[in-house]
């Protein structure tokens, strides 16, 4: 074997090695990046994957303690993976539970959430496991509505909604054609 031929055969063991190289450092890059996206999100309007919590599995009847939580997070399959995103949550005075989505048919998750859909709900660090119905019955839309405009005039929430830290909606404030609710149990 000639040494110009010895010299190709040694560079292009070394390119396959700098190639192997890259392709591990990139390979260890999406994972890293994909366990801190499952832990931190879904952040602010960023989506995210698995919600993590402590698991709560008991049934809960009355969800009255919801209106304390600022924000929620609601996780459903789709396509046979995860997708957590942040929501507003309300409790009706007489304790039912449904999660809020503004102009829900532009939304990614809202038109495939089918009936009876299970899902998981992250109140306050802690996981329920929920079953998901879209509610459409307009006395109870309005009912509902009612509900989120009262628990937005609490400071804490209302500093948690976009463009935070304004005046709340007048208890008044008519609900828009365009908002979607979603009715939650408990699963279990």
């Amino acid at each position: 074997m000639s040494a110009k031929a010895r010299a190709a055969g040694l560079s292009s063991k070394s390119v396959r090695q700098i190639v192997l190289g890259i392709a591990i450092a990139l390979g260890v890059v999406v994972v890293a990046g994909g366990v801190v996206w499952t832990v931190n999100c879904p952040c602010e309007t960023t989506p995210g994957f698995v919600l993590l919590g402590d698991a709560h599995e008991e049934p809960v009847d009355d969800w009255s303690f919801a209106n304390d939580v600022s924000l929620c997070a609601i996780q459903i399959g789709i396509w046979g993976r995860p997708h957590s995103v942040n929501v507003n949550c309300m409790a009706t005075p007489e304790g039912e539970l449904f999660i809020s989505c503004s102009v829900g048919e532009n939304k990614y998750w809202c038109p495939r959430v089918g009936d009876d859909h299970p899902g998981r709900l992250r109140l306050d660090g802690v996981v329920y496991p929920v079953v998901l119905n879209r509610e459409m019955d307009p006395a109870m839309l309005d009912h509902v509505w009612a509900s989120r405009i009262r628990k937005l005039q609490k400071p804490a929430v209302q500093a948690r909604q976009p463009g935070g830290g304004g005046e709340p909606p007048p208890l008044d404030t008519p609900r828009p054609e365009s908002w979607w609710t979603f009715r939650v149990e408990s699963r279990g």
